[in-house]
């Protein structure tokens, strides 16, 4: 969330109300217009307050040409009605709303199913806020596991967590908050996430565990997690560490169980201790909402799990925030029971093959290298051929934002920021036809580009919405 700061002028001038909006008041007349930053002195009538509201939001983006979010942007009207019932109820109230409790139980269950728990009904999670929460409780597990190992150095011994630089900024959020050594492996050439032997070189007596991501944010790639755990089993042999890996699944992990059956990832590899995931992203749900699942008890120390008994009996949490409203688990109990394994894989692939189809058109235009096809998440990354010079990714980005398309373009990390690129997200409700229209768009804007005299966005910072 991003942090705001007040009005450089608060006494400026009030938001402006259409006559027709104005609802007589008790004392008659007009309603005044409202302040915008500072609470008005008397109340508004409901249809006025909500019609103002909704004149602001029309200035923000469409969120079905946003391609730059992983994040659902469509569910079912019958998905729409469930969560309205259901914005009231406290997630965490689990003695006041068992029901609620129980669909969240019964998520966690069919996701140690899907993912190979070896013994499901032993697998512990919970649903959390979203893949950063859930990031963020996988690695406090570590933590807490690696301590409870390396009771005679700890504190003086610093716990370092291993990864590749590409990983989303909620790692790097849990290393600063929770002190812990961030070692990350870097990109090197065409390779832009983690080499399993380079992160096996780059663990020691204080790694808490390694992070494998399927798939980057960057290029939607997925990171090979059965070569990571060989690399660490082999580590092992060599030197007795045994470092667990946590699988940073928030988009894959929704994906891989049904269009790569045969790609092995999960707790399937004994070294996997825990996953997360977005069900908000390919779990199709709307935000927010994540979960993230450790293979049994063991790999969640119990000293982590808070029991409350002042919302009534005894409810075990274990979560950063407290409160939060049940209707996006709700939600995803609603998706699961209605897709199946069938339906998800329907919807999966169509998504795949959208992205796929997307990435060709866009690769015989001419102008562009695919660094990655969606052949992986439904999501690819590009970047101008080395001939193109008229312009670059930031232009691109900011042509088809005024046509309401929403691409990022974006540097790559350490080690490769020579590298510039604009990335497509296709989910659920990007169909062919929106495709369709968003090439006729892209088709359209080469030409004058291709006669700029150079690239013409100075400020690379303001030509996207998007950043790492």
């Amino acid at each position: 969330m991003p942090l705001h700061k007040g009005p450089e002028q608060p006494e400026e001038r009030p938001m402006s109300v259409n006559p027709f909006y104005g609802e007589a008041n008790p004392v008659g007349g007009m309603t005044e217009a409202p302040p915008k930053h500072r609470l008005p002195d008397a109340p508004l009538p409901p249809m006025t307050a909500a019609q103002l509201v909704h004149d602001e939001l029309m200035l923000d983006g469409n969120s079905r040409l946003n391609l730059a979010t992983f994040v659902t942007t469509w569910m079912e009207p019958e998905a729409g009605v469930l969560m309205a019932e259901c914005r009231d109820k406290n997630m965490i109230d689990k003695d006041e709303y068992p029901r609620t409790a129980e669909l969240e139980k019964r998520c966690v269950a069919m996701l140690a199913d899907l993912w190979n728990a070896p013994d499901p009904s032993a697998a512990v999670g919970c649903s959390t806020t979203g893949s950063s929460e859930a990031c963020m409780l996988a690695g406090m597990a570590l933590k807490r596991r690696w301590m409870q190992r390396n009771k005679d150095r700890y504190p003086a011994a610093r716990p370092n967590l291993v990864m590749g630089v590409n990983v989303q900024v909620c790692w790097e959020k849990f290393c600063n908050f929770w002190e812990v050594e961030a070692r990350l492996v870097p990109m090197e050439g065409d390779r832009f996430h983690l080499d399993p032997q380079a992160a096996a070189e780059l663990c020691d007596e204080n790694t808490i565990g390694v992070v494998g991501i399927l798939g980057s944010t960057f290029d939607g790639s997925y990171e090979p997690i059965a070569d990571l755990c060989a690399a660490l089993d082999a580590l092992q042999e060599r030197t007795g560490l045994d470092i667990p890996v946590h699988v940073d699944g928030a988009s894959g992990a929704m994906v891989a169980p049904f269009l790569d059956e045969d790609l092995v990832w999960d707790f399937r590899l004994p070294r996997v201790a825990s996953i997360n995931t977005s069900g908000h992203k390919y779990g199709l749900v709307y935000p927010g909402v994540g979960w993230a699942l450790w293979r049994d008890k063991e790999a969640l120390p119990e000293e982590l799990v808070f029991r409350v008994n002042y919302l009534g009996g005894d409810m075990p949490t274990f979560a950063l925030n407290f409160s939060r409203p049940g209707a996006q688990v709700v939600a995803q109990y609603y998706t699961f029971l209605r897709l199946g394994r069938e339906g998800y894989r329907a919807v999966q692939q169509s998504t795949r093959n959208v992205a796929r189809g997307v990435a060709d058109r866009v690769e015989a235009l001419g102008d562009f290298k695919l660094l990655t096809r969606g052949n992986e998440l439904p999501v690819f990354a590009f970047t101008t051929n080395p001939d193109v010079t008229a312009y670059d990714v930031f232009d691109v980005s900011r042509r088809l934002r005024e046509r309401g398309w929403l691409v990022p373009a974006y540097t790559f990390p350490a080690n490769r920021e020579d590298l510039s690129v604009l990335r497509i997200v296709c989910r659920n409700g990007f169909s062919a036809d929106l495709a369709e229209l968003f090439l006729d768009d892209l088709t359209q804007l080469l030409p004058q580009l291709r006669n700029q005299p150079y690239p013409l966005t100075r400020d690379k910072g303001a030509a996207t919405g998007f950043h790492h």
